[in-house]
């Protein structure tokens, strides 16, 4: 891949000493009590994006502990065929139920300049399933008729990156052949950048965002 996570704030170091442990301190005190919505007539546990709360999480999972949560923030996504790029606001939430997989959900909405919200935007859901080999299979479904499958690996303990081994698309969905992702977490925030292969062009620069935990 091409793109990189974006930089952390400038004066600031990476985890270091106080400064990183009086942010999370702080992000704590907003985020450690909320947790996804239950229903209490379900006749089996819910997911959890709250380490604290919930079903303990798969050993097989510890490789995603960073991400367990709900994050919410904002991004820029370019099209080969339109002028950009555009704004937009998004929310991930990555939960499990204690099984050896996790659930994934990003839900998006176009922003005009202001910062407004014009509209919803592309949603997509599936899972990420670490395999023994550190391996991390990634299945997603788009609501535009794309599913894909991507492969990947853990970088370090806080960046993952990924690669599509199959694009499937409905009759009606745009033209998608290839996609690359790339997770780091920057600063406690949660940071990606996308590379796609669509609209008859080579891979290149799609999405990027930076986004804050909101719960967990």
């Amino acid at each position: 891949m091409t793109q990189t996570p974006p930089e952390p704030t400038p004066g600031v170091v990476p985890g270091s000493g106080d400064a990183a442990l009086r942010a999370a301190a702080e992000r704590a005190e907003t985020t450690r009590d909320r947790n996804l919505p239950q229903f209490e007539d379900m006749p089996i546990g819910g997911d959890t994006a709250n380490l604290r709360l919930g079903a303990n999480l798969h050993d097989d999972c510890l490789d995603l502990l960073p991400l367990i949560g709900v994050w919410r923030g904002e991004g820029e996504v370019v099209y080969p065929t339109i002028d950009g790029p555009y704004r937009f606001g998004q929310q991930v939430t990555f939960a499990h139920d204690g099984r050896p997989f996790v659930y994934y959900e990003a839900r998006s909405w176009l922003l005009n300049e202001a910062g407004e919200v014009i509209r919803p935007a592309a949603r997509e859901t599936g899972f990420w399933r670490p395999q023994a080999d550190e391996t991390i299979e990634v299945l997603l479904t788009h609501s535009s008729g794309i599913v894909e499958i991507y492969y990947g690996k853990p970088m370090s303990q806080t960046a993952w990156e990924f690669g599509t081994d199959i694009v499937m698309r409905t009759a009606t969905a745009k033209e998608v052949n290839a996609a690359n992702r790339l997770y780091g977490i920057v600063e406690g925030d949660l940071a990606y950048v996308e590379e796609r292969a669509m609209a008859g062009q080579p891979m290149q620069p799609h999405t990027s965002a930076r986004l804050t935990r909101v719960v967990g």
